[in-house]
């Protein structure tokens, strides 16, 4: 699908998977609108053709605005891709007692329930723009992680948010394959993101020394990559791809 002259959006857009992403749909000649919160806006690197408009996902009222500023934007709609996420770490059980359902609630409220909500919003917008080739109207390619399938110690939550986007992903395509639209889902393994910042560079090396190859933690801009070959790619719907360095974690 082409990306010039189209319209694109990016949530959790100004750092980390979603700033990589935008950039990369900005450089292509995507009209690209960002979508996170204004603290991750106010330290967002600035990039050309990048518009960065604060939503938070889980808002409805909030991303319906995002999605109308870019459907009005003067080119159509075409591309959504859905980055924003949190993956704090607690066990059912600790010293600290059980895990916090609140916590837990979180975790499911941004990472599943806010990436199905802006799935929703936009794909009704993007139906309502002129087809293409083979009646396609557009794709939207969702975040996912391979924790969906090798969940680690401390990531009950994460991973149940996680295994909810991957199951989400063949009922929507199938869904949304009426009005043109593609769905996709990218399950990266351990990329060099802000979620990484915290810790030390010996954990890190310890991260990398575990993928089998390339031995070394994934970069944003290489999810950013495959992203825009799933946007080009008219024919791959429906699939979660996972971008790994062929890794399966064992539990630790």
């Amino acid at each position: 699908m082409q990306i010039t002259d189209t319209a694109a959006l990016v949530t959790g857009g100004a750092s980390g998977l979603g700033g990589a992403t935008a950039k990369a749909l900005a450089a292509k000649g995507a009209r690209v609108f960002a979508l996170d919160l204004a603290p991750s806006i106010e330290k967002a690197e600035r990039v050309d053709g990048v518009t960065y408009v604060e939503a938070d996902v889980t808002d409805p009222d909030q991303v319906q605005a995002a999605v109308d500023t870019a459907a009005g934007s003067g080119v159509p709609l075409r591309t959504v891709v859905n980055c924003a996420g949190i993956g704090p770490s607690a066990r059912i059980l600790s010293k600290k007692g059980r895990h916090d359902l609140g916590l837990y609630a979180k975790v499911i409220q941004i990472n599943l329930i806010g990436t199905f909500n802006v799935v929703t919003i936009a794909s009704e917008a993007i139906a309502k723009t002129e087809p293409l080739a083979d009646d396609a109207r557009g794709v939207i390619i969702n975040t996912a992680s391979v924790a969906a399938f090798d969940g680690q110690i401390g990531q009950v939550a994460y991973a149940s948010s996680k295994g909810g986007v991957v199951g989400m992903t063949l009922p929507a395509a199938r869904d949304l394959a009426s009005h043109g639209i593609r769905v996709l889902t990218i399950a990266p393994g351990i990329v060099d993101t802000p979620m990484l910042a915290t810790v030390s560079d010996e954990f890190r090396a310890g991260l990398a020394a575990g993928v089998p190859f390339p031995k070394r933690l994934a970069r944003p801009d290489e999810y950013a990559q495959l992203a825009l070959s799933l946007i080009d790619h008219d024919y791959l719907n429906g699939e979660v791809i996972r971008m790994d360095g062929s890794l399966r974690m064992a539990p630790r």
